[in-house]
């Protein structure tokens, strides 16, 4: 009678067990059913919404599209300018990333030490990141103001004739690497930062005792434990700096001779300037591709490099 009647309790148990496993998972399921929401119609809806447009001519304000094919893509690698905004996003993309990355590696070692301030200082680095883009872009449109700007007259003081920054030809896509860098050091500083205060004190004191010097310590502690961090850094630098856009649009606009014209820039003239909404979702699937290749590649390396 006691087996019998154990037998009966355990299923009663598993069942109760199993009921309440079913309801934690469908109030799971709620709880997250507003951000899925939000992925479903802000991110994936536009995405797949945009490939289908790719396929059409479309104005924006007909309500007829005319199906294209693959005609759209086969003009867009003929179209001399959109490559030339190819050439000019790689080209900010190489620049900035790698200016970011040295930035941020000075700004963590200076302040991964304990003194009067360092909290300050920290902050004072950081602040730039919370900044409105279109508010700093701004700001430093007047910075780079070749006849009244702070940092010609500054140069002026030590008998220097600064360039025309932002309307030079040559100087103009240098100017926006140098504000994107000033904007996001500080980001990225933070990462390094906590990755420099990971590393065992115990490798530094083994080092000392075998006599290597700051320059050997970083060479053979620092860089190597900080590779994880750099190659994060690269892959969160390289995807923003594909979509690099607010900084262009406020200090240039892609000009001047379209030396600033990077591809965001040149997808916002055709669909919002032109309404070649057909045109621009080519574009914008193309940078979207370009960005998930280089991405793969990038923790494809990352993957390899982790295990040290």
């Amino acid at each position: 009678m006691a087996m019998s009647s154990a037998v009966p309790n355990v299923n009663e148990r598993k069942k109760k067990a199993y009921h309440l496993e079913r309801t934690d998972t469908v109030w799971g399921y709620i709880y997250l059913s507003p951000v899925l929401l939000w992925v479903l119609i802000f991110m994936l809806f536009p995405m797949f919404y945009m490939v289908y447009l790719s396929f059409f001519e479309w104005n924006f304000i007909s309500p007829v599209k005319k199906y294209i094919g693959l005609g759209n893509y086969i003009q867009l690698f003929q179209d001399d300018e959109f490559l030339e905004s190819v050439l000019h996003t790689i080209h900010f993309t190489v620049a900035s990333v790698i200016l970011t990355v040295v930035c941020a590696l000075l700004i963590a070692l200076a302040l991964n030490r304990t003194f009067r301030g360092v909290g300050i200082l920290r902050s004072v680095y950081y602040s730039p990141v919370v900044v409105s883009m279109v508010a700093a872009a701004m700001v430093w449109s007047s910075l780079f103001d070749p006849n009244f700007g702070a940092i010609n007259r500054f140069l002026k003081l030590f008998g220097i004739q600064g360039p025309g920054w932002i309307s030079d030809p040559d100087w103009a896509l240098w100017s926006i690497i140098i504000m994107s860098v000033w904007k996001m050091m500080g980001y990225y500083a933070v990462i390094y930062l906590a990755a420099l205060q990971g590393i065992p004190e115990s490798l530094y004191e083994a080092s000392s005792l075998d006599g290597a010097g700051r320059w050997r310590t970083f060479t053979s502690i620092t860089w190597p434990m900080l590779l994880p961090a750099t190659l994060l850094i690269g892959v969160m630098g390289v995807i923003n700096s594909f979509q690099v856009f607010g900084q262009v649009y406020i200090m240039t606009q892609g000009g001047p001779v379209g030396r600033t014209n990077v591809i965001v820039n040149y997808l916002y003239e055709k669909a919002f300037h032109f309404f070649e909404m057909g045109y621009a979702s080519a574009i914008g699937f193309v940078l979207f591709a370009m960005i998930f290749i280089v991405t793969l590649i990038q923790f494809k390396f990352v993957n390899r490099k982790l295990d040290y």
